[in-house]
């Protein structure tokens, strides 16, 4: 049996796990992210990655980073929640640890993981798109992960998608992020309550009246309850989705769209409207086969199970 462990490195958190051939969870660790210090970082990786090692025979260790990986797979260039930037991580956690180390940006390592083990599961020509504070994604084609010729590639969340948009905090204007995003869902019920309170009177309740507090999971929540308000939220947003996603289809032609992140835990409620708006902005949809919109399996483990998979590939 062929192990390796994946590691996702996180603002907030170092998750590691030794993962099997099959994407198997057999053990992992979790460690807090010292995020201001990046010596601190790096010893916590390693610590995460020791533990592991000393208990199971692994042969590789994949790094998933929330930045921009160059297209080696070595040097982190840049990293928007940590104190890192242009850290040969490959080298070095390589020559601490005593073990063959890639490194790859997290929403990649997630998509390969769906695409692996997950929703994609099948396809050779995949797309995930991972819905949180932001919108990123991956692209899988004819079975491989495609970086870029810089390392770059599937940064969906920076499209522009509104000319004269909203902006956003890559210095664009209007990017899909701004209209597909859980900071994007939550900015759209809080301008809700404070314009038509009695219709957001259920998400006000849960917010305990504040609209400043309320979060994505409370939309998704009143939306369950069949509040008409929060599902109108999340058809909103599904719309902007859908319409991204003809767009992808258009350029990328996949089988499938695996949609994750934490605002995909509204199911139905956020991919019936993606995949009613898709059909209705995709060209010449009577005349071509429609690929599908499934949601993400894998959760939170999807990054850690892709990069200790992608530790395996050439």
């Amino acid at each position: 049996m062929d192990l390796t462990i994946g590691v996702d490195v996180g603002g907030t958190k170092i998750a590691a796990a030794v993962v099997d051939d099959s994407g198997r969870i057999l053990d992992e660790v979790r460690v807090p992210t010292p995020a201001s210090d990046r010596e601190e970082v790096e010893a916590g990786i390693c610590a995460a990655i020791e533990q592991l090692a000393a208990r199971h025979p692994v042969q590789a260790v994949g790094l998933a980073v929330a930045g921009y990986v160059d297209a080696a797979r070595s040097v982190l260039r840049f990293a928007p929640n940590l104190a890192m930037s242009e850290r040969p991580l490959r080298d070095l956690i390589g020559a601490r640890v005593g073990l063959h180390v890639v490194v790859e940006n997290d929403a990649n390592a997630a998509a390969w993981g769906e695409f692996r083990f997950g929703g994609g599961r099948g396809a050779k020509d995949v797309i995930m798109i991972t819905l949180g504070t932001g919108l990123g994604g991956g692209i899988v084609l004819d079975g491989r992960l495609i970086r870029g010729a810089f390392g770059g590639a599937g940064e969906f969340g920076h499209v522009r998608m509104v000319p004269a948009g909203r902006h956003c905090g890559c210095g664009q204007n209007g990017c899909w992020e701004q209209y597909a995003s859980g900071t994007a869902l939550v900015r759209q019920a809080r301008e809700l309550a404070a314009a038509r309170p009695k219709d957001a009177e259920r998400l006000l309740e849960l917010a305990g009246g504040d609209a400043s507090l309320l979060r994505g999971a409370m939309v998704t929540r009143a939306a369950a309850e069949g509040d008409p308000a929060s599902r109108q939220l999340l058809a909103e947003l599904g719309r902007w989705l859908g319409e991204g996603i003809a767009d992808l289809a258009d350029v990328l032609d996949p089988a499938a769209v695996v949609i994750g992140g934490g605002v995909s835990a509204a199911g139905d409620l956020l991919l019936e409207p993606a995949r009613r708006a898709f059909l209705a902005a995709l060209s010449a949809a009577e005349h071509r086969p429609h690929l599908q919109i499934v949601a993400a399996q894998l959760g939170n483990e999807a990054g850690v199970v892709g990069a200790a998979d992608l530790a395996r590939v050439p």
